[in-house]
């Protein structure tokens, strides 16, 4: 296939990152990956591998909707004729779909979605735009099944509608540190061996709720628990953090790394992870965390029910409630509970997480597009907008592992 991948921008995102995944996968296995975006943010440029013939386009947009740039993209796809465009996210569509009117070229066109919940009131008037371009998409890739039910409800919805989840590479992420390495880089970071190190790797930005693990580790050092906090990340929450920690008493006990490249050491230096997210869809932060051995505690969000057992891998808690975060990072803080459980949790995220996988899904969709059928049926078969399956693409793995999983 040559398939024409196309972003707002190269930044440090995580649709951004899914992206470059997708393409470099898809070049290794001798798939032609072509990459555009609309914005001249180039941060993650160094990661594309697209191989012989991929091509890398920046579209210098200069505003929201830049007709030049549109009208140079149109041109980029006439001369390429890519077998099939992939948006990333909403804003990436509108200028492929659009473009792709203008090429004249009947190519077809992929939508890869990762956000639920908007929380700002310009996102939501720009979604009133945003679901024309989804309804004139030939399909719609949700990453999540809660996401997939929530926007169908909201009118958002393609011909075709599927749903894959991320994945992760389980080869890179798995705990290879030694236990003198790990050793050394809790020490370097001020923890001992007898701290029960909660770890959260997340920009810090409002909507993930960094305040709320302060108040939980605050609340379990009262109960005896020598818990601390290692939130590997940066951003504009840094400064009401380290005042609310110090207003707790509990300042010396949040250490908060900074930017990280390479965010695995930190986490296998962690001894349970956790995400207090106000909204998340399916987070890539909590299975590579799963992938590393890690038991989860999520806040109850978008797929957090599609990835996390509770009491088997790691577990849930109602949105806002840190009575009940602290609750079950107390029964974690027993080491041998979290050592069984982060055993579970790798064993999921190879049972159903896989990059493997993700791509592989990916891979059987777009290659159904381009021989005209309709992903997921046989030749000459068409299926519902929105199949029998709870995905909609292929069923839900049940591992005898997880006897309850796939259901709800």
């Amino acid at each position: 296939m040559r398939v024409m991948f196309v972003t707002a921008s190269l930044s440090v995102g995580g649709a951004e990152r899914h992206a470059i995944t997708l393409m470099n996968r898809l070049a290794e296995r001798a798939n032609e990956c072509h990459a555009v975006y609309i914005k001249n943010v180039a941060d993650q440029l160094d990661r594309l591998q697209l191989r012989d013939g991929g091509t890398v386009r920046c579209l210098n947009a200069g505003r929201y909707f830049d007709l030049r740039a549109l009208g140079d993209f149109a041109a980029h796809i006439s001369r390429i004729r890519p077998s099939v465009i992939v948006a990333e996210n909403s804003y990436a569509l509108m200028y492929s779909s659009l473009a792709r009117r203008l090429s004249r070229l009947r190519t077809p066109l992929v939508v890869t979605y990762h956000s639920t919940r908007l929380l700002k009131v310009k996102e939501q008037l720009q979604m009133a735009l945003y679901r024309w371009f989804f309804w004139t998409a030939d399909c719609s890739v949700f990453i999540s099944e809660n996401q997939r039910r929530y926007w169908r409800r909201r009118g958002v919805f393609s011909r075709r509608n599927r749903v894959i989840h991320n994945g992760v590479d389980t080869s890179e992420f798995c705990d290879a540190w030694s236990p003198e390495e790990r050793a050394a880089l809790r020490k370097a970071l001020g923890f001992s061996d007898a701290d029960y190190v909660i770890g959260i790797a997340a920009l810090l930005r409002p909507e993930k709720n960094h305040l709320q693990l302060v108040d939980a580790v605050a609340a379990l050092r009262d109960r005896g628990v020598p818990a601390r906090a290692l939130m590997i990340g940066e951003g504009e929450m840094r400064g009401a953090v380290e005042a609310r920690a110090c207003a707790l008493g509990v300042r010396s006990d949040i250490v908060i790394t900074g930017l990280q490249n390479d965010v695995r050491p930190y986490v296998a230096a962690c001894d349970t992870a956790v995400l207090c997210s106000l909204t998340e869809t399916f987070s890539l932060a909590a299975i590579e965390a799963m992938a590393l051995g890690r038991p989860v505690v999520h806040s109850e969000v978008g797929g957090a029910a599609e990835m996390i057992v509770p009491g088997r891998n790691g577990f849930l808690f109602p949105v806002g409630d840190t009575g009940a975060l602290v609750d079950k990072l107390a029964i974690l803080a027993d080491r041998a509970v979290r050592i069984r459980m982060g055993s579970e949790a790798r064993r999921m995220v190879e049972a159903r997480f896989s990059e493997d996988t993700m791509v592989h899904r990916y891979e059987k969709i777009l290659s159904e597009l381009c021989q005209g059928r309709a992903p997921g049926a046989p030749p000459s078969t068409e299926i519902p907008a929105h199949g029998n399956s709870p995905t909609g693409d292929l069923p839900l793995p049940i591992s005898p592992l997880y006897p309850g999983e796939g259901k709800g």
